[in-house]
């Protein structure tokens, strides 16, 4: 994928362009991203839709409400202006906490999936479920959104972090949930779906966390997100607890494998990505993909610039949206080097 010259750019001539500071010369190519890309944005989803723009969504430090924003460049987001979609309700099941928003196409409209809990303090505010909401109109920074559902699954329990994708035709949904029986706190699911909130058939638990490094302080496999390269689909998740600890671990199975089967899912032994005390990036995790300008294949996630936490790591607002590019070894497998130091992305 290549980045046009500007209409701008051709006008204005070199010599504009020359006066120019470097980093927003740099800017103008779809270049200069700075990290972090956005502070106080966690469990971050960056996009670019056929339509040209890029997408990103995330949770707001106050959990109240659903937000959006979208540039021309990834590092445009910086700045970029971010609409309010909707804010969590005065009473009820969706009182409460919003968590991890995805924003999906399905079907000719555009959907956002979160989380979302009651409010009124005590343990009952992490009765959290996934619910959706969409979009009237093709634009969504200014279509009226509203309230659609809650996702029906087959336990009426502790579930988020959905993600959306078409695999040979098939749209699935993906997430995380706590399966009666099975003493984590959440597990990956796996489901083709019938609409946007209701499955097609019995979900595939595709894995549970069991490993030293998944198991830190929670046992959680949390926030599903695919990318599907070289013949294999690649499917990361986040594991521990939401602090230091927190990781992306992996999925992998081969395109053309029954991926409902759970025998075809490969789990890496190790993270494919953690924290980094010398570059003082900390809790990697909660990721999505998306591409630069160029087309290079980027990695988005959160993470903290300091280690140590008061208090619970879930009312620490300093989750910042990162990215940086993937590589590729030899065997097509994508490399996640450790989360780069804050500034200029090389």
């Amino acid at each position: 994928m290549t980045v046009p010259i500007s209409r701008r750019l051709m006008l204005g001539g070199l010599a504009a362009s020359a006066a120019m500071p470097a980093l927003a010369q740099r800017r103008r190519a779809g270049r200069g991203i700075v990290n972090p890309l956005v502070k106080n944005r966690a469990d971050a989803q960056v996009f670019r839709h056929d339509d040209g723009w890029y997408y990103m969504t995330g949770s707001v430090p106050e959990y109240d409400r659903l937000v959006l924003r979208r540039s021309r460049t990834l590092a445009g987001l910086t700045t970029a202006p971010e609409r309010v979609l909707w804010r969590h309700e005065a009473t009820g099941p969706m009182s409460g906490f919003l968590w991890a928003p995805e924003l999906h196409r399905i079907d000719g409209r555009w959907i956002m999936y979160f989380a979302a809990g009651p409010s009124g303090g005590g343990e009952d505010v992490f009765r959290i479920r996934t619910y959706a909401v969409s979009c009237v109109g093709p634009d969504p920074m200014t279509g009226n959104w509203s309230v659609l559902g809650q996702l029906q699954t087959p336990w009426d329990s502790f579930n988020l972090d959905s993600t959306s994708f078409v695999h040979r035709g098939t749209r699935y949904l993906a997430w995380a949930q706590r399966e009666p029986g099975i003493e984590t706190n959440s597990n990956l699911y796996l489901a083709p779906l019938a609409t946007p909130l209701t499955l097609a058939a019995k979900p595939a638990r595709l894995t549970i966390p069991e490993l030293p490094w998944e198991i830190r302080g929670f046992k959680v496999a949390e926030a599903p997100a695919l990318l599907a390269r070289n013949g294999r689909l690649f499917m990361t998740y986040s594991a521990s607890a939401t602090d230091a600890r927190y990781c992306l671990g992996m999925l992998t199975a081969r395109d053309d494998a029954d991926i409902m089967d759970p025998a075809v899912w490969r789990k890496s032994p190790v993270p494919v990505m953690q924290t980094s005390a010398a570059h003082r990036i900390y809790g990697p995790g909660h990721n999505s993909f998306t591409v630069d300008e160029r087309g290079r294949d980027m990695l988005v996630f959160h993470a903290r610039d300091y280690e140590k936490i008061e208090g619970d790591p879930l009312f620490d607002p300093n989750r910042h949206t990162r990215v940086q590019p993937i590589r590729y070894d030899a065997a097509g497998v994508p490399q996640f080097d450790p989360p780069v130091a804050n500034g200029p992305l090389a």
